[in-house]
């Protein structure tokens, strides 16, 4: 193996890494991913970093799970851009931040709060975190092809996900509008375009994150497991499609 094409976090070789790629936090929700694909290949398994390639529409897409949160999710994604990927896009989950998107709906990413705790060690907070304007409508324009339904809008990046002393961000960032809280799609939309690539991001609403109670919280529902399937279609239809 040439070290100087070693991707030390993934543990494999730039060779191994696609120009297109979706990426989400479960190696499981990678492998239900991959399910997708045809001639499959399961690069290498690190860490939370479980890497597979294979075809959808005869194009060649990489599959990568990053684990939970912006630091562990964005060494993933500078690996993959020093593999030479050029776009990503997250399919993940999300908690609602709004009374109009219930538990199963679809959201698309347009932008991210930076409350991530990487971003801000990488460019000052005054820099925006936003996805890609040409994946965004991609993604949008192939959820109304297959009828699927989403809601597009800012969401809410934080590193926490229980809370101590200091209270969660979600409700003041759903009185600013936010649509849905996750964890990596400000990190991941900030290091995009730190390194002029395009980056997106499709979630699943798996609860309702205004007053947050974590110790109720369960994503492993019917519901959330179908528009799971929903958004995985939806994002390797508009990485491989032509509009």
């Amino acid at each position: 193996m040439n070290k100087e094409n070693f991707l030390p976090i993934l543990k494999t070789d730039s060779k191994n890494i696609s120009k297109k790629a979706l990426v989400c936090g479960d190696p499981e929700r990678a492998d239900k991913i991959a399910a997708f694909l045809s001639k499959v290949e399961e690069i290498n398994y690190n860490r939370e970093y479980k890497l597979f390639n294979g075809l959808y529409n005869k194009q060649l897409i990489s599959v990568l799970s990053h684990g939970v949160g912006g630091p562990g999710a964005g060494a993933a994604f500078k690996e993959l851009i020093k593999g030479g990927v050029e776009e990503i896009i997250r399919v993940g989950t999300a908690g609602s931040l709004s009374q109009k998107i219930k538990d199963g709906d679809i959201v698309i990413a347009s932008a991210a709060v930076r409350n991530d705790g990487l971003t801000e060690q990488l460019v000052d907070l005054s820099y925006p975190a936003v996805a890609d304007w040409e994946l965004v409508a991609k993604l949008n324009q192939t959820a109304g092809k297959l009828e699927i339904k989403t809601k597009t809008g800012i969401v809410s990046t934080t590193a926490a996900f229980y809370p101590e002393i200091e209270p969660l961000s979600n409700n003041y960032f759903s009185q600013a509008g936010a649509i849905a809280v996750e964890m990596e799609a400000s990190a991941l939309f900030v290091i995009a375009s730190l390194n002029n690539i395009k980056a997106g991001a499709v979630l699943a609403i798996d609860g309702i994150a205004v007053d947050f109670d974590a110790d109720s919280y369960d994503p492993h529902r019917e519901e959330v497991s179908q528009a799971v399937e929903q958004e995985i279609v939806l994002a390797l239809e508009a990485l491989t499609g032509e509009n």
